[in-house]
């Protein structure tokens, strides 16, 4: 077996399990509202969220394309297949030390950084395609603002709207609403989330001069789907715990409100073919949510704790990137 078929089959595997740890690393993502509000009970949540993640995943390409060609160019990345390896290694375990500690970090900038931070080792800083780059960049820091601000007004308007409603039927109503929230919030994961890894693998089978194109392969899409599902399956816990308590005090009205709101931003990323972390969206959102109901009720924090997580995931995953880059390179 030569070395760039051995090289691609370490990628395809640690593209898959990036998408598996993904998967229960961002579980909480969907469904921490819904199980928080009791809305649906944790092993309930975590079978349709695993379901609806598989069904997202299949149903779009764009963000994976973006992926592949907008970070660096594949047909032009010298040591290409060593920089993927590397770049997949740094963003697992950022992926597991966070976890670990219970710290919903994004897997999106965990991964976009570590690519970034093995292709400035492999050839410098001109390896980047600056304007794809940027876009993503763009995309990652202005998203969990708008769902910050679109949270705050969508639940600004349900508090205008059923001000007068009886406050134990209303919950009750908006708990039954929040199962079809869960399960949008959970689609919307996987049309962004999952085709991350999709991206990876279609860039190194064309480093590798396995296709000559930028189009997602089907048996790609869909394993890359099934470890996101079977990922989603196992359940995060611990992040759970943190998006869906020591945030603010959730309430079924607050649930939702969210959930529309993370849906909504992630969706609208998916369209326009960006990606996006839904942990900072899903976060931004519930924040968002609970300034508008009440300032005073957001932990604000878990929230400063968080936003470090969110700034430093970038430049740490980089750097753990050149160094998995520089161990890599004296073997390949």
């Amino acid at each position: 077996m030569d070395t760039i078929l051995i090289l691609t089959v370490l990628i395809v595997i640690g593209a898959l399990a990036f998408d598996f740890i993904n998967g229960f690393h961002d579980t909480a993502n969907a469904i921490a509202t819904s199980v928080s509000t009791k809305a649906l009970k944790p092993r309930h949540a975590i079978i349709l969220a695993a379901v609806m993640n598989f069904v997202g995943a299949m149903a779009f390409t764009g963000v994976a394309k973006t992926i592949t060609k907008d970070i660096v160019d594949p047909f032009t990345l010298e040591n290409g297949s060593v920089v993927i390896l590397a770049a997949l290694l740094a963003a697992i375990s950022w992926n597991l030390i966070t976890w670990y500690y219970g710290i919903p970090s994004s897997s999106s900038h965990a991964l976009i950084g570590s690519i970034a931070g093995a292709a400035i080792a492999a050839a410098g800083f001109s390896a980047l395609n600056y304007s794809g780059f940027l876009k993503i960049i763009q995309a990652l820091l202005v998203s969990p603002v708008l769902a910050f601000v679109v949270g705050f007004i969508v639940y600004s308007i349900f508090k205008v709207v059923f001000r007068n409603n009886n406050l134990t039927k209303t919950n009750r109503n908006f708990r039954l609403f929040q199962i079809a929230t869960a399960a949008l919030q959970s689609f919307t994961h996987g049309t962004n989330d999952a085709q991350k890894a999709m991206g990876i693998i279609t860039m190194a089978l064309i480093v590798n001069n396995y296709q000559t194109s930028d189009d997602i392969q089907t048996w790609v899409q869909f394993s890359c789907a099934l470890a996101m599902g079977l990922g989603t399956s196992v359940g995060g816990w611990k992040i759970i715990k943190t998006v869906g308590g020591k945030i603010m005090k959730i309430r079924p009205v607050n649930g939702v409100a969210a959930d529309l709101t993370g849906a909504a931003v992630i969706f609208g990323a998916t369209f326009i073919h960006l990606p996006v972390s839904t942990t900072h969206v899903i976060a931004s959102s519930i924040l968002g949510v609970g300034s508008a109901h009440r300032v005073k009720g957001v932990k604000w924090g878990t929230a400063q704790r968080m936003l470090i997580t969110w700034v430093i995931t970038l430049p740490i995953s980089a750097t753990l990137a050149g160094i998995f880059y520089l161990i890599l390179n004296t073997f390949f």
